[in-house]
């Protein structure tokens, strides 16, 4: 069966308090994005990997494989105004008929080969596969009253990527048009009535968006380094 995997990268340096989009800025000597993209390769060769970038990083990421010497097997998508748009776009250029598409944060560099197997797995047997893992933290909710109460924090899940589907499915979700509660994949899906199925993620899935959490990524990639 064919599968497809589609990273989507248009997050800004805001957070980091750098002039660098965040995907762009360096961890183990090269760019947070060619981690990613070098992780679904690791996959499979037969992977199709579909980059999604704002038009206006376009050439900036161009000059950056340039300057790393960065080769690999993709093709490279124009994004929209919002994520929705940008996956949209992504999706209109698998001309396949069927198939299964995994989504994936240009920015969480750390995915594992395995994961990625699991996310294709669970869609191949029931349509839909989104990663997720457990709260390590205690959690409160907050009233429309401006109080607040705990809450069991075993009922909930802290949703990553990849999120993986079947692609007619997809196809027929994303003819929709955009809305607020459409903060990943997954909320797109269950819009248009699919079951959504969890999968076990890891906490080393880590989405970059923080200074600290470009101190945990080099921690981490040494870590490895020293495993080997």
């Amino acid at each position: 069966m064919n599968q497809f995997a589609i990273i989507v990268a248009g997050g800004s340096g805001s957070r980091m308090n750098s002039d660098l989009p965040k995907q762009f800025l360096p961890i183990g000597g090269r760019p947070v994005l060619m981690h990613t993209l070098a992780a679904f390769r690791a996959y499979s060769e037969q992977l199709s990997i579909i980059l999604v970038l704002p038009e206006n990083q376009v050439e900036s990421w161009k000059t950056l494989c340039t300057h790393y010497d960065f080769v690999l097997d993709y093709q490279l998508v124009v994004g929209g105004e919002t994520r929705f748009h940008s996956v949209r776009n992504g999706l209109a250029r698998i001309h396949a008929p069927e198939g299964f598409v995994a989504v994936h944060d240009g920015v969480r560099p750390f995915i594992s080969t395995e994961i990625v197997a699991a996310s294709f797995r669970k869609a191949s047997d029931a349509g839909t596969a989104v990663t997720c893992v457990p709260l390590k933290d205690s959690a409160r909710q907050l009233l429309p009253d401006g109080g607040n109460q705990s809450v069991d924090r075993t009922a909930y899940r802290l949703v990553q990527t990849p999120q993986t589907f079947r692609l007619d499915w997809m196809r027929q979700a994303f003819q929709a048009e955009p809305m607020p509660h459409f903060t990943d994949c997954a909320s797109v899906l269950e819009q248009a009535g699919y079951p959504i199925h969890l999968i076990e993620g890891s906490y080393e899935n880590i989405k970059i968006t923080t200074p600290e959490d470009l101190v945990w990524a080099e921690a981490f990639l040494q870590k490895r380094k020293a495993e080997f």
